[in-house]
């Protein structure tokens, strides 16, 4: 087994402190050192002058399936086009120095299996499959024309529709999600942006349906995250015991006093509605609906993640790369910061708040002995955030350097 010292630069050890001089040493794909300059030794050595060595980085919101979002370009695109942009949106994620990523539907067990066996080269994944909606709901694309046009999510076999109504139908979904592979299960409990008719500001499935989707996860030992932008979607969100709310564009105080009183994640999403009107502005074609709800919320979703900062809220970082281009996810760590939250606290929602989000906190989201040796290397100083994503210099999975 090769030993690796890493020693000269700086390290942000994912708690939250700032970064320091330490040396790290990687035996085969584990942690196997943590210490003061000179402490180290290796077979080999990684000089990081002038650099930071940090965690992987996490991104719990991705969808690997799709990169951009353009109605009339989705419709034209053969059915199996999709799994070579996963090969394509894979590969640029983990050039960004995100070892790990939660895909929030799109992505199917094959997908993971091959990352998790090399054949493509990508983060370590956990996946939803699909996303769990009412008829016309979120993840229901049915269009004004009386068909449904399945861009993100159509049927095939180990990938099924996901659309329910009622408690009933609600189990037998999410027991069929977990027997296709799910690590995680996702629900619409509003509205949202870029479904084809449904409104963001209104709630969506009853307490009934939610209550039965969350005793069935957690009887199958898995966690449940919700996309809720709607006020009373992000409470009844919580109030059923659902980990994450996903986006929570339209927090209220009461919404908020939930989640910190219930230990609820906050995966804000920030740049979502921003990539998709940068999209829109370079030519993508969507519905005048779609434009005009991205509009609507940017100003309200950005007041909202400000005041969670401040009352305490639990945040990991997620992006709805695929909404926008993969790749350019540490673009979100900056709207973080604007709103409100330090940089080091900005970096532990990335690597070991996400970590504690997705269950994996013991082997990762912190440089600690014995976890696994997920690292990313970045020139300067890893608190200046802005253009943090042009600086990964080295990303190194399992002990091995993929970037």
């Amino acid at each position: 087994m090769a030993r690796t010292l890493f020693h000269g630069g700086l390290l942000f050890d994912g708690t939250g402190s700032d970064p320091a001089p330490a040396d790290v040493v990687v035996d085969d794909d584990r942690i196997a050192h943590v210490g003061a300059p000179g402490t180290g030794d290796g077979d080999t050595t990684v000089d990081l002058d002038g650099q930071t060595l940090l965690p992987g980085l996490f991104d719990c919101h991705v969808h690997v399936t799709f990169d951009g979002f353009d109605v009339m370009a989705g419709i034209q695109e053969p059915f199996s086009y999709r799994f070579y942009i996963a090969a394509r949106s894979l590969r640029r994620t983990l050039e960004a120095g995100i070892t790990s990523v939660r895909d929030a539907a799109g992505a199917d067990a094959g997908i993971r299996r091959a990352v998790d066996e090399g054949m493509v080269p990508g983060p370590r994944m956990q996946i939803a499959i699909d996303i769990i909606s009412q008829t016309g709901g979120h993840g229901d694309e049915h269009f004004g024309c009386g068909h449904r046009i399945p861009l993100v999510s159509p049927e095939y076999p180990g990938h099924p529709s996901a659309i329910v109504d009622g408690p009933d139908e609600m189990r037998k979904m999410v027991r069929t999600l977990i027997r296709e592979g799910a690590d995680v299960l996702k629900v619409a409990t509003s509205g949202g942006v870029l479904s084809p008719v449904s409104d963001p500001k209104r709630a969506q499935l009853r307490p009934s349906e939610l209550d039965v989707l969350v005793e069935e996860a957690t009887a199958a030992g898995r966690f449940v995250m919700a996309h809720a932008q709607a006020t009373d979607g992000i409470k009844n969100a919580v109030r059923a015991g659902i980990r994450s709310i996903e986006h929570g564009i339209y927090l209220d105080d009461e919404a908020i006093e939930l989640m910190v009183d219930r230990g609820t994640w906050l995966v804000p999403t920030l740049i979502a509605p921003i990539w998709v009107l940068e999209s829109v502005d370079a030519g993508a074609r969507l519905t005048a609906a779609q434009v005009h709800k991205a509009r609507m919320v940017v100003d309200d979703h950005a007041a909202s993640f400000r005041r969670a900062v401040e009352a305490g809220v639990k945040v990991a970082m997620g992006t709805d790369a695929g909404v926008g281009p993969h790749g350019d996810n540490l673009r979100e760590l900056e709207l973080m910061e604007a709103g409100g939250m330090a940089p080091t606290e900005v970096l532990r929602s990335t690597t070991q708040e996400a970590a504690r989000l997705l269950g994996v906190d013991d082997r990762r989201g912190t440089v600690e002995e014995g976890k696994d040796a997920d690292l990313v290397v970045v020139d300067g100083d890893a608190l200046t955030l802005a253009g943090l994503g042009d600086r990964v210099a080295q990303v190194w999975k399992a002990g091995q350097r993929l970037v």
